[in-house]
């Protein structure tokens, strides 16, 4: 075992008596996290209420109401941003004819989404990460076009969170390409998610990971009055819904059920998230959705992408789908007044430090496998370099099997390591590290054919 460093080991508590937890950030990452600006999420927010409704069904032909005007503002938002790129960011609006579907949608519609691309640099590396949030917004009945349905929290948070992160990213170069899209259709069925999911299957996108961000902008519950703007729901599921037959009788044999795409990419954010934010903690919580709900990353997930959802800690249901109104002493309505953008600051700052450090890392090590050709009490893991990108080394990670986050990062510039560790009692997964540090995904390793 050559080159061997143990890099850090994750803990909730060190004692003065135990060895520090040296954490390594990327000094670039830092600049960009602290860009982050909450007056510039207010600013963005702000203008998306103005629109009055965004209901998806609402007016396309006003200047100044309507989904048709918001999308188009998001549009120059994007155009804004790409002017002072070099180039790097291109944005657009992908459009189909929708038609009436007798549940939701009661009429043809243009469906747009709003979309700005940011083109990797490096022509081999075919990877993309998207981040997103939808446009649309809802009254209690929702097939009402017409009333105001401001839509602040739900979800212009996640919009704006898109919006400062396309700002920011645009002026920066990475080997893997970005792509920032307001979805539109979320609230009459993830519309616009499922076109573009299945718009990416049919042409091969190479889709790492999707970021979706949906209302993520208050801290405070209704009923239970819970209050907290320092933690973050991220929402993953365990394995995917296309590991069936053979697949999925070999990942219950290896006890991976726990360890999907989806999975995976849940504690990566949260590791990264942690690492550049401070007073965030990320909390996991396993499941794909809320109970009986859905998202826009859902119809990725359907497809066998790796995709979480982004959720604020304590949801207000006064706030959330509601007619804006007075009643019996409660203000009902998802107005800008509910928000907390110091808190919606942490929150897209926390997705711009994942996409930075996923699109400046390698590629994932290819073919990673754990040799059980003999019974040991050694763990016998090798690999293969990267299809795309420099990585000065790996990072072998390890968890005890009831641990929910990597437990030990440990660092080698070999395509093999032997752990004196029994893979009977830890799980281990494999990630490329860049030149400055930075880390793919993991890679669960399977077992080497005899």
């Amino acid at each position: 075992m050559k080159k061997v460093i143990i890099a850090f080991v994750f803990c909730s508590v060190c004692s003065q008596t135990k060895a520090q937890t040296i954490v390594h950030k990327d000094p670039s990452i830092e600049k960009m996290v602290a860009q982050v600006s909450a007056d510039s999420l207010k600013s963005y927010i702000t203008q998306m209420v103005s629109f009055g409704t965004r209901h998806t069904l609402s007016t396309q032909s006003s200047s100044n109401k309507g989904i048709g005007a918001a999308k188009i503002w998001v549009l120059n938002k994007f155009n804004e941003f790409a002017n002072s790129s070099n180039g790097r960011l291109v944005a657009t609006i992908d459009s189909i004819t929708y038609l009436k579907d007798n549940r939701r949608v009661d009429e043809n519609i243009n469906l747009g989404n709003v979309m700005a691309i940011l083109k990797g640099n490096d022509t081999a590396d075919k990877r993309i990460f998207i981040i997103s949030g939808h446009l649309d917004s809802r009254r209690s009945n929702e097939m009402d076009r017409v009333g105001d349905a401001p839509g602040a929290n739900d979800d212009a948070s996640g919009v704006a969170a898109v919006l400062e992160s396309a700002r920011i990213l645009s002026q920066s170069s990475f080997p893997a390409t970005i792509i920032f899209v307001a979805m539109s259709g979320e609230e009459q069925g993830l519309l616009g998610a499922n076109f573009m999911a299945e718009k990416a299957k049919k042409e091969n996108w190479q889709i790492e990971a999707v970021l979706n961000n949906d209302i993520m902008g208050s801290n405070h519950s209704n009923e239970t009055n819970n209050i907290n703007n320092n933690k973050v729901r991220v929402f993953s599921e365990g394995i995917s819904v296309l590991d069936t037959g053979r697949n999925a009788a070999l990942l219950r044999n290896l006890g991976l059920e726990n360890d999907g795409k989806s999975r995976q990419l849940a504690r990566y954010v949260k590791e990264i998230g942690e690492r550049y934010v401070d007073n965030l903690d990320i909390v996991m919580v396993y499941r794909n959705d809320r109970f009986l709900r859905g998202g826009d990353h859902t119809p990725f997930v359907l497809r066998g992408y790796a995709a979480v959802r982004v959720t604020e800690m304590n949801e207000n249901y006064n706030h959330q789908h509601q007619d804006v109104r007075f009643e019996k002493g409660i203000q009902y309505g998802d107005l800008i007044e509910f928000m907390d953008f110091e808190y919606l600051r942490k929150n897209t700052a926390m997705n711009l430090a994942n996409l930075a450090n996923l699109a400046k890392a390698p590629a994932v090590p290819s073919d990673v496998r754990v040799n059980t050709r003999k019974l040991t009490n050694y763990t016998n893991l090798i690999w293969k370099n990267p299809k795309s990108g420099n990585a000065k080394g790996f990072y072998v990670l390890m968890r005890e099997t009831t641990s929910p986050v990597w437990q030990k990062k440990i660092f080698t510039t070999d395509l093999k390591m032997d752990l004196p560790y029994s893979k009977d009692n830890y799980f281990f997964a494999v990630q490329s590290v860049g030149i400055d540090g930075n880390e793919s995904l993991p890679i669960v390793p399977l077992p080497l054919s005899r």
